[in-house]
């Protein structure tokens, strides 16, 4: 049976950004009930009070699955360090026989270069290298052989150290990528281990990129 407090649960759960601001208390929630109240009686197919609808988002407000964003705070005001690096090139490869063969002879090229970038992901069809622009030929002239994809250049990146507590809460990559989708930053690529992530993206956003994740400290 539908009720006005299941709905007006679903539809706070199909807009991510609402319930972070509803966690937050930055929302007037009259204000909320009267402008959702259409779509709520469009649901439930008769009319629903302003009151109930006010009364099922003060619940929510309240509910331990929307208090964990502060758990996530909590973590967040604990990120370790942050480092940019620029002028970096991303290059999709299509997996092969011979591409781990590939990159090991990279390495081995690279192996004393102290002053590079190098770092790389691998999917069920394709395989990514992120490396420091000034190993454009050596990339090009190792993986001669290889199919790539894409080539992307001229990207900055953003490497995050994570408190060890990071996996254990849920949520926190979500609560990053929400606040630099407020600020327009488009990510090109996520590469983590468990405790540090980086993100690449067009070298004309990092500076946005880097105060909205240094201020995450500040939360």
């Amino acid at each position: 049976m539908k009720t006005i407090a299941s709905q007006v649960s679903e539809y706070v759960k199909s807009k991510p950004y609402l319930s972070t601001a509803l966690s937050q208390g930055i929302i007037n929630l009259t204000s909320l009930a009267r402008q959702i109240q259409p779509d709520i009686e469009k649901a439930l197919r008769k009319p629903a009070r302003s009151g109930a609808i006010v009364m099922a988002l003060k619940r929510i407000s309240d509910n331990e699955e929307f208090l964990s964003t502060h758990k996530i705070v909590s973590v967040l005001r604990n990120l370790g360090d942050i480092t940019v690096r620029s002028s970096l090139n991303d290059y999709c490869f299509k997996l092969s026989e011979t591409l781990l063969l590939s990159q090991a002879q990279f390495l081995t090229a690279i192996k004393d270069k102290k002053d590079v970038f190098y770092t790389s992901s691998r999917g069920v069809g394709e395989s990514n290298i992120v490396v420091s622009n000034n190993l454009a030929s050596l990339i090009e002239e190792v993986f001669q052989n290889e199919i790539c994809i894409d080539k992307i250049d001229n990207l900055s990146a953003i490497t995050v150290k994570l408190p060890i507590d990071n996996v254990k809460i849920p949520g926190i990559y979500y609560f990053i990528f929400q606040r630099l989708s407020w600020e327009g930053v488009n990510i090109n690529e996520v590469i983590s281990t468990s405790n540090e992530f980086t993100i690449l993206m067009d070298e004309d956003s990092v500076n946005v990129a880097f105060e909205v994740i240094k201020n995450l400290k500040l939360l």
